[in-house]
């Protein structure tokens, strides 16, 4: 009956125990039943008879009463005027619609009982169906859509209207329950079973659940133990290393056509494995699937991709598609599993995998080996403890099932493998019957038969994999088997398992009793692996602990201290001296350029007309102090080194400077050992670097914008600027000296370079005339050899001069700035001395300053900002860190798994404890089996 409705009343037709005569009882039963049978008629048609007191002449047929709303119209449509207008009109009108059929129904029933005597029953019967019919499919679009409507965020006074509550239901009196008396649902014995409900395909109203309360409860009880045990499963995956820590799954296997994908997508409710015309499964599809009691929310998850939840099936099954298409054909299939779960409330918890099917031939485009590689990777996974899901279609001879014959090789005695017949709507039902009772392939588990085809009219709708098809595949497959109750009915001659549901079911309970049988050994592994993990821990680290998260922090906080010790050490000082360095460098380039002599391109005489040799450096301690030749010369040099870009060239070296001292500290500490974050940590000091050299450089070039125009130097000045240049010269000339005797030694000895210089000297001055260019070589003389001679020639004309004018500023005539134009040497040094003055400072305050400030606090965001994979790919780089942290975590996981398994121990013994003395679980067979026993 509809759940707000009274329950139907059934008056017998006597007299009332009151006395009262039995006509005027019926009458009062008619007025109050909107008159389904008029006053009169009902008299005249009980005068004809008198029945004994207590005795129903029509094998107590009831008096049905129907349904009414009429009392609960008003105070539902005061309540919604809550709602939006729409919605509150339609269920108004939704309910005057169910109160007109109900009278109709009523009245027709009615009808039919007063034309006939004989038929009343059949027809009473068939017309109370009909209009059940009604009332329960009204009833299931009703509470769906107090559920759909539950699920959305609305107000809790919504959420009453919809749930039937009122004011007076939730007050003291009304003869509610008592405070601490549970709520009877109206479901009934569905109410036990609510959690597998939806997994066994059953309405949430419990159609079809036809368990009793403690049987529900058991499945229950059984759904959350397996739970348990796939999250020990997946533990201990995640630990690995030892064939002994695992547990039992469940491995599918069968023939490419044998319907393998159509019974696992019907377990799951929705169209999500690879499909196409060539072999896409290429690889082991890990599948566990997750049952979320209570919750709407249907998702799959790739854990090692870290895609997140996908609720469209549709985009789950291009992923999977891609990932086995990923595999070269050449490879035919890979044993690297595709880790997918799927979480749902109409899901059971289990542990699947899907293995590429068997062919028999191999394609013209695939390769010879494939069929043997098949074989070989389903070999490897349906090995003990795993139990074999052997999947057979209907219409191919079990003797020639793929699927059995492998399964017979590892499990001969059939303990393990459960036998699934598909398409079993292709054969005739007394075949299918025999198929699943065939002695010649006998399996402990049995077969179960199964139709898992999606009705036509629906396909359409769940192409897109949004909705459910659980529903529509148990419908249609139970009214298929229905329809051919002399083959799969219960009461049969050979009772035999078909449905989706009794797969689901039994899958579930042979995976519980598999895994329960495989804990006690596995926890006996546990202990073992935990005692060596435990002493390696002890002996080899001495008990530190450490995680990745540690480890980072710890690095960070060392290369921290470290760069304030840098900072400490490199300030305004050695700015300056990098900066002076440079510019020292840059004098001398000038000098070279304007000066000084230059490299020999070719062999040649020279010019008498070339600058060069009109006035040489020799001459210009007895020049004319007017001559404009010197005072052109010098006023380049200086115009060239302030207008070079003394901001650009003094930022860019200081900042490299902190660049090469910051990848010095990387590698002092526990950097060094990970690229990644060297690489990180560099690339942040170069964007806080490059953000402020812009700034900086453009800032330091306004401050010796003066310098471009007008250079003013103080005999103090000049002094400091004669002292350094002096010492810089004295380098440059060691510096040709220790390149000459590298070029003579290159030459072959002092002797054969003299001979070669001396050549090259005649043909310069004249002496020597050459055919061509020499480029074959002249004089006795290769080409090589002549090059490095020229080399030798032009260290030999630097070192004569940097001796000469070493002894030119060290003179008298260089001791004041009035003689600039004699001594360009010292005047440039002390221009370049002002700029470093300049840049230094500013450096300082602007670049270093700022920089100390910003690096510290971007290192400790860029720490802070790591995701936990980053972190863990940071920490294992290190090969002695990524032991220590394996042994750290191997240690703690399986801690983690034992505390699980003493939650099952304790579980089961809450069990024992509540199952009365004797009443143990009972199999097929009959036999009573004891409750769990897991350890």
């Amino acid at each position: 009956m509809i759940a707000d409705t009274k329950p139907v009343q059934v008056y017998p037709l006597a007299i009332h125990t009151s006395g009262a005569p039995i006509t005027r009882r019926f009458a009062s039963h008619a007025a109050t039943s909107n008159a389904l049978l008029s006053y009169r008629a009902g008299a005249r048609w009980l005068q004809r008879r008198v029945w004994p007191f207590g005795s129903n002449a029509i094998h107590n047929l009831p008096a049905v009463r129907h349904a009414s709303f009429a009392r609960i119209i008003p105070s539902l449509a005061m309540k919604l005027l809550r709602l939006p207008a729409m919605l509150g009109i339609s269920m108004v009108a939704g309910a005057a619609y169910i109160q007109y059929q109900a009278g109709k129904a009523g009245t027709y029933f009615m009808d039919i009982l007063g034309r006939t005597t004989a038929t009343a029953g059949n027809a009473a019967t068939g017309v109370v169906d009909g209009a059940g019919d009604i009332f329960a499919q009204l009833s299931r679009g009703f509470d769906k859509t107090k559920d759909d409507v539950k699920s959305v965020q609305m107000p809790q006074w919504m959420k009453d209207i919809f749930e039937g509550r009122n004011g007076q239901e939730e007050g003291a009196g009304g003869g509610g329950p008592e405070p601490n008396e549970p709520k009877q649902s109206n479901m009934g014995a569905a109410a036990a079973g609510a959690a597998t409900a939806g997994v066994f395909a059953m309405g949430g109203d419990g159609d079809g659940d036809e368990r009793t309360d403690e049987m529900a409860a058991r499945d229950d009880q059984m759904m959350m133990l397996t739970r348990k045990m796939i999250e020990i499963r997946s533990l201990l995956q995640t630990i690995g290393q030892s064939d002994s820590l695992t547990l039992p799954s469940i491995v599918v296997v069968g023939s490419q056509s044998s319907g393998k994908s159509s019974v696992l997508e019907a377990i799951v409710g929705h169209e999500f494995l690879p499909k196409g015309s060539n072999m896409v499964t290429r690889r082991p599809i890990e599948l566990t699937l997750v049952n979320t009691a209570g919750s709407h929310a249907e998702y799959g998850e790739f854990p090692a991709l870290g895609l997140g939840k996908i609720t469209d099936f549709t985009q789950i099954q291009k992923t999977l598609t891609d990932l086995n298409l990923a595999v070269p054909e050449a490879d035919c299939v890979s044993d690297d599993p595709i880790q997918l779960r799927i979480y749902s409330p109409n899901v059971p918890d289990l542990s699947l995998i899907d293995l590429p099917g068997y062919i028999q031939v191999e394609a013209f485009d695939q390769p010879t080996e494939l069929k043997g590689k098949i074989q070989d990777l389903c070999e490897k996974y349906i090995q003990a403890p795993n139990v074999i899901l052997a999947i057979s279609a209907a219409d191919v001879d079990l003797a020639n099932s793929t699927a059995l014959r492998a399964s017979r090789r590892v499990d001969p005695r059939g303990e393990r493998t459960i036998g699934v017949v598909t398409k079993m709507d292709l054969v005739d039902p007394v075949r299918g019957a025999q198929i699943l009772t065939d002695k010649n392939y006998p399996l402990r588990l049995g077969y179960v038969g199964v139709v898992c085809k999606i009705p036509q009219e629906t396909r359409s709708m769940f192409s897109r994999g949004s909705a459910n098809i659980s529903r529509a595949i148990t419908k249609h497959e139970a009214a298929y088997f229905k329809s051919h109750p002399e083959a799969y009915s219960p009461e049969s001659n050979t009772p035999v398992t078909v449905g989706t549901p009794a797969l689901r079911k039994k899958l579930m309970h042979v995976l519980e009793s598999t895994m329960s049988a495989a804990l006690a050994n596995t926890s006996e592994a546990i202990h073992h692996e935990l005692a060596e993990a435990s002493y390696e821990f002890k002996v080899q680290y001495n008990e530190r602990p450490l995680s990745a998260d540690s480890y980072l922090a710890e690095s960070l906080d060392s290369f921290k201290h470290g760069f304030k010790r840098f900072t400490e050490t490199f300030g305004r000082e050695e700015v300056r001296n990098i900066v002076k360095r440079e510019l020292d460098q840059k004098v001398l380039d000038l000098l070279a350029a304007k000066y000084w002599n230059r490299p020999i391109e070719y062999l040649k005489p020279i010019d008498p007309a070339s600058e060069f040799v009109e006035e040489p450096l020799d001459s210009l301690p007895k020049a004319d102090p007017e001559n404009p030749l010197w005072h052109l010369k010098l006023d380049a040099c200086s115009n060239s080194l302030v207008k070079t870009g003394i901001g650009r060239l003094a930022t860019s070296v200081t900042a490299q400077a902190l660049q090469n001292a910051v990848q010095g500290l990387l590698q002092d500490t526990t950097f060094a050992s990970h690229p990644f974050a060297v690489q990180a940590i560099s690339q942040a000091c170069e964007n806080i670097l490059k953000d402020l050299s812009y700034e900086t450089s453009d800032e330091l070039e306004i401050c010796v914008k003066p310098y471009k125009y007008r250079v003013n130097v103080s005999d103090a000045e000049w002094k400091v600027g004669r002292d350094n240049i002096t010492e810089s010269l004295k380098q440059e000339l060691e510096n040709c000296d220790k390149f000459a005797k590298s070029v003579e030694d290159s030459i072959g000895g002092r002797r054969r370079t003299r001979d070669v210089m001396a050549f090259i000297d005649r043909v310069r001055k004249g002496e020597t005339v050459l055919e061509g260019n020499a480029t074959g070589g002249a004089g006795g003389f290769s080409t090589e050899l002549l090059n490095k001679g020229r080399e030798a020639v032009f260290l030999r004309d630097r070192r004569d001069i940097l001796r000469m004018r070493l002894m030119a500023v060290k003179s008298k005539q260089c001791s004041s700035p009035k003689n600039k134009y004699y001594c360009p040497e010292v005047f440039l040094d002390a221009v370049a001395e002002k700029l470093t003055s300049t840049a230094d400072l500013f450096l300082d305050a602007e670049l270093l300053s700022k920089f100390y400030y910003q690096f510290p606090r971007v290192l400790e965001k860029w720490g802070r900002e790591l995701d936990e994979s980053t972190v863990e790919r940071f920490a294992r780089e290190d090969p002695k860190i990524r032991r220590h942290l394996d042994v750290v975590k191997r240690k703690n996981l399986l801690e983690h798994v034992l505390k699980e398994m003493d939650s099952l121990r304790q579980l089961e013994a809450r069990e024992k404890r509540s199952a009365p003395r004797g009443s143990g679980q009972v199999d097929d067979a009959g036999r009573r089996k004891r409750s769990w026993g897991l350890f």
